[in-house]
């Protein structure tokens, strides 16, 4: 088995972590775990009040108008604020969905950033390549469609009402039909969004919200304190403090106890995989919040539930939870630290900016980020070296099918995958994690940092320094939250350099960021942020 193939794009990461018996309580959050990991730099949770959000709306519509023709608006098309989140030090990110002729346009969306208060402008992206100019009747009707997205999937469980929108995330916008269907591919898990062309009933594009994934098994130590609910005789395995967030079986009910300790430090218990599952999801809640200002998974003080006990070598995002299995020798879940991590980064991805076509490029971009949430949610736990030390490798300690590690961050080419930038960008989307993975390092930590292993350039300066894992997270984040599709590595390029400038005070974090892309091959990009 080839463990490049058990880490999804979107839900790539899952850990194991054992405790003994009786040793988790819900008696107090997991909310400064890692307090003691926080720099001294202003809080980066501080969001917007009220009257500034009202602001930043305000500031997008007249954007929004003023530049209506470099947005290609055409008459026909009208736009709807559908989203506005904070992030870190409070910069806002207001998302509008686009209708031409009254019906959706996927690929059309519109994201304008501004500053804490709302009146300024970072930023504003969209997706679209061309003007729309199609007709709006279609030829192929929707049964004819629904049979074409059925054929994609192998066993199918329900098929949704295929919607009719225009799909604008290539360079020829086309009228399609959207339809979801729900199954499996063999043993893998589907919630495929096929576009059918309206009116030559080919595929246009589709996407899958479920990403398969592996991730590295290890101690959490004991005991740990994890948040639960209930009182008395009658305890649950869910966590109200973040709406959302339980764990439970296959069947999505979260576990229950007459007691609130839980557990008995076996690496196939499934009360314990929970334990781990949670304790990890709690830590990287805070880590978003208090590194990163996000609230939450979705941006909006949202969770999602965790289910363990996956009949499989492999972990998920399904697009709305997720799932872990165990490793190939059965002798541990994969629920650890950053595989955990890593599969709710596939959230975050999932929940940030707009949707986006599932392209190699953007499936290499998307595994990656689950990858740099496990190594952030790792970083600010921030354990000793006896349990999970942070570092930058995935798998090592699940030991997944017995390889040791299945990526190594910051020198892809270690295993395999490429350290390096090219175009056409044509990896296996596991594989095509390498080039973002080596970016985040580079920026990070740099090419030789101070007890850390040094990392490679495939261009420019031999010699870079990082600037530290908090600031590059809340970069990295902030290129998210203006991600559109297509999404590829010079789009991530642009948004994180503007990211950077938006976001600290200087050239340092923005220059660091250029070179980091540089010394990967992604190349300078017109109408790219300058500093100073």
């Amino acid at each position: 088995m080839n463990p490049k193939t058990k880490l999804g794009a979107v839900a790539v990461m899952a850990v194991a972590t054992l405790i003994t018996p009786a040793a988790v309580s819900s008696t107090s959050a997991s909310a400064d775990i890692a307090a003691s990991a926080l720099s001294a730099d202003p809080p980066a949770y501080s969001p917007p009040d009220a009257e500034a959000r009202n602001r930043a709306v305000t500031t997008a519509n007249a954007t929004i108008a003023m530049r209506s023709e470099a947005l290609l608006k055409g008459q026909n098309e009208k736009f709807t604020l559908i989203a506005n989140i904070s992030g870190a030090q409070g910069l806002q990110y207001l998302t509008y969905a686009r209708t031409y002729r009254g019906l959706p346009v996927f690929g059309g969306e519109v994201i304008v950033s501004t500053d804490r208060a709302g009146e300024l402008v970072g930023s504003v992206s969209s997706g679209q390549q061309s003007r729309i100019t199609v007709d709006v009747t279609s030829k192929v009707d929707a049964a004819a469609a629904t049979a074409t997205a059925r054929a994609q999937v192998s066993t199918v469980e329900s098929v949704s009402t295929p919607r009719l929108l225009v799909h604008a995330a290539t360079t020829t916008p086309k009228l399609a039909w959207e339809v979801v269907v729900t199954g499996a591919n063999g043993e893998t898990p589907s919630v495929l969004h096929v576009f059918v062309d309206a009116l030559d009933g080919s595929i246009v594009d589709s996407y899958d919200e479920v990403r398969a994934g592996t991730g590295n098994s290890y101690y959490n130590g004991n005991p740990v304190t994890i948040q639960t609910s209930g009182s008395g005789s009658s305890y649950s395995m869910t966590d109200t403090t973040r709406p959302g967030l339980r764990c439970g079986g296959q069947g999505g009910t979260a576990y229950t106890g007459t007691d609130d300790a839980w557990g008995t430090g076996s690496g196939t218990n499934l009360e314990t995989a929970c334990v781990d599952a949670l304790y990890a999801a709690q830590t990287e809640w805070n880590m978003l919040r208090n590194w990163l200002g996000r609230n939450g998974f979705n941006g909006s003080g949202g969770a999602f539930p965790a289910r363990v006990g996956l009949s499989a070598v492999n972990a998920y995002w399904t697009g709305s939870y997720t799932n872990f299995g165990r490793n190939q020798a059965n002798n541990r879940q994969a629920t650890s630290m950053d595989v955990v991590g890593h599969e709710y980064g596939h959230a975050v991805f999932q929940y940030s900016g707009a949707t986006v076509s599932n392209t190699t490029e953007a499936g290499g971009l998307n595994e990656s980020t689950g990858d740099i949430f496990g190594a952030l949610t790792e970083h600010y736990a921030n354990q000793p070296a006896t349990l999970d030390p942070p570092d930058y490798l995935v798998g090592e300690e699940v030991n997944l099918v017995g390889a040791g590690e299945i990526r190594n961050m910051y020198n892809p080419a270690a295993l395999g995958d490429p350290n390096c930038y090219t175009s056409p960008f044509n990896y296996e989307v596991h594989a095509g994690a390498g080039p973002q993975n080596h970016w985040f390092y580079l920026l990070a930590e740099g090419t030789n940092p101070v007890g850390k292993p040094a990392s490679p350039v495939c261009s420019g300066p031999s010699t870079l320094t990082g600037i530290g894992i908090q600031k590059a997270g809340q970069i990295f984040q902030a290129g998210l939250n203006s991600k559109t599709s297509p999404w590829t590595h010079p789009k991530a390029r642009k948004a994180t350099v503007a990211a950077a400038k938006a976001l600290f005070s200087g050239c340092v974090e923005v220059n660091a960021v250029k070179a980091a892309w540089s010394a990967v091959n992604v190349p300078l990009q017109s109408g790219e942020a300058t500093c100073p």
